[in-house]
């Protein structure tokens, strides 16, 4: 028996593209003489759907695609992922299900029995668990059916009380298949291999999860599907962020005589990949063509560029430099350095005669007060104004450059710096950004290196530099990765050798900022904590402020 796995990048929504595209996976796999083929979690609208699955509408598409799918399942089995409706008055309206199709129609439907509510996930909001359980008989095996987070309460502190792959050992399953649609996150893919190796052989079953690929606004998701044989071996890891069908012969991976074989797992690389497909699925599945930043001769805007560059290729980034009279010529330099090695268009606009208009009106109000971060935030404002003025005449989005360190304490403007139609560097921490820029240069001075070693500076007064405001990155960076990440309080931060003014000016900043991250753009997510959906905190509140 032969089994395909279709490792496949979907657009909510987009019934027709989806199901044109499931379609022309199940024929590829008929040529590569499969016998079963699996699709990925929800594939036939897309994941995650959210309140669309509120609309009749938009179920009803999915009943009508599953039936269409269905008559291409002849001679093969197909497993596709789609929401089902609850015949029973009782609960929520909807399962999130697998349909097995065969011989034109669907045979079996599997419910998903663990619904995650964290984090990005929401699921309990629109689906009903799964409460029965069983194996689906074909072509004289017994299939265990997963999807997605059932097969994930595993380890010394499961979330859930029920454990489907426990339930369904007792039906004496052949092999176990799960089809999910799991975010990317810098650890993932490790942490992937080691549930499903511990998985295969805990139950001595073989394993095959099939995984989707793409980018649904911030959420990323990275393929790396996987075929793990019973003694907890992986005889198979498909591409990352690449779509791929594979075949694979059931009978091999039970007996797995083959060496092991995973991808690449190298970090840096992992997070260049997810941005650039981040970049690359919103401009692409949004109907956008042209980006736009502001280019200022610091590593973030440098970073931002050069991963746009690489997304969308040069004839579609725009970058504006925008000096004022603290810019320093070194950052005007390295800018106009980086955009022509690029090989982008740009343009340059020095807005000191604006801010000095702006102030010559505004004075009279300040009332002599003296300067502060009210001028600074002026300057970020105006460069925010040329920015979206270009958006609106000649159609750019507007990547936003902030990154993850500066989010966290608000040392950005809102409405200025902030602005943007995506986040391209909102998950990635400042000492993060200089090891992309490392890797960026890895074979050749792509960012000039004046940009990567001198201090970092807003250069909104005279002789400005980060440091003026905050702790060092590395030290930051430390505590914000504790907190943010690993939800660490200030009393587990000073057993943990921090000093406690430090960690008390550090999470007042965070706290006390919540509001300008309730109001910055989507932030493209690689991490297991990103700021936006997945972090839900209220704007009034006491705790730490």
């Amino acid at each position: 028996m032969k089994i395909a796995l279709a490792q496949q990048n979907y657009l909510i929504g987009d019934f027709e593209g989806n199901r044109t595209k499931i379609i022309a996976g199940i024929r590829e796999a008929k040529t590569m003489g499969a016998d079963l083929v699996l699709f990925s979690e929800l594939c036939v609208c897309g994941y995650p759907p959210r309140d669309f699955l509120e609309f009749s509408d938009f179920i009803n598409q999915c009943k009508e695609s599953v039936s269409l799918i269905a008559q291409e399942a002849q001679g093969i089995g197909v497993l596709v992922g789609a929401p089902s409706v609850n015949s029973s008055p009782e609960g929520k309206d909807l399962y999130n299900s697998a349909h097995f199709l065969y011989d034109g129609k669907v045979q079996y439907i599997i419910n998903k029995s663990l619904l995650p509510n964290y984090d990005v996930f929401d699921e309990y909001r629109y689906f009903e668990p799964n409460q029965s359980f069983g194996v689906y008989d074909f072509m004289g095996r017994r299939i265990g059916l997963t999807v997605c987070e059932d097969i994930w309460n595993e380890g010394i502190n499961p979330l859930y009380i029920t454990t489907p792959v426990e339930k369904l050992k007792e039906f004496g399953p052949d092999y176990l298949l799960n089809i999910s649609a799991s975010p990317f996150d810098h650890n993932k893919a490790v942490n992937r291999i080691e549930l499903l190796s511990g998985l295969a052989k805990e139950y001595h079953l073989p394993i095959f999860y099939c995984n989707c690929v793409g980018a649904q606004t911030e959420l990323i998701f990275d393929g790396g599907s996987l075929v793990i044989a019973p003694d907890g071996k992986v005889f198979d890891e498909m591409n990352y962020f690449s779509e791929q069908v594979k075949v694979y012969d059931l009978d091999e991976v039970i007996t797995n005589k083959k060496k092991s074989f995973e991808q690449p797992k190298k970090r840096i690389n992992l997070m260049q990949d997810a941005l650039l497909t981040g970049i690359r699925d919103y401009f692409s599945k949004m109907n956008f063509q042209k980006a736009i930043l502001g280019l200022s001769g610091g590593i973030d805007s440098a970073v931002v560029a050069c991963l746009a560059t690489d997304a969308l290729g040069k004839k579609n980034v725009k970058a504006l430099l925008m000096p004022s009279e603290y810019s320093s010529t070194s950052s005007i330099t390295d800018a106009r350095q980086l955009a022509e090695t690029l090989g982008i268009d740009y343009s340059i606009i020095t807005i000191k005669e604006v801010y000095e208009s702006c102030l010559g009106v505004l004075n009279p109000l300040f009332q002599n007060q003296p300067f502060d971060v009210t001028e600074e935030n002026i300057q970020a404002r105006i460069r925010a104004i040329f920015l979206m003025a270009m958006c609106n005449k000649h159609h750019y989005i507007l990547l936003n450059t902030s990154n993850k360190s500066e989010m966290a304490v608000g040392y950005g403007t809102l409405y200025g710096d902030m602005c943007g139609g995506i986040s391209v560097l909102g998950d990635v921490y400042k000492t993060e950004v200089i090891e992309l820029a490392h890797y960026i240069n890895e074979k050749e001075e792509i960012i000039p290196v004046n940009t990567i070693t001198k201090p970092p500076s807003a250069e909104l007064r005279p002789d400005q530099r980060d440091s003026d405001s905050l702790p060092e990155y590395e030290v930051l960076d430390k505590i914000l990765f504790q907190y943010i990440e690993h939800r660490k309080g200030p009393l587990e931060l000073i057993k943990m050798g921090f000093e406690k003014p430090l960690i008390d000016r550090i999470l007042k900043l965070v706290n006390t900022n919540e509001h300008k991250r309730y109001q910055a753009a989507p932030v493209l997510r690689v991490s297991q904590k990103a700021f936006g959906s997945g972090r839900r905190l209220p704007i009034v509140a006491k705790y730490l402020a």
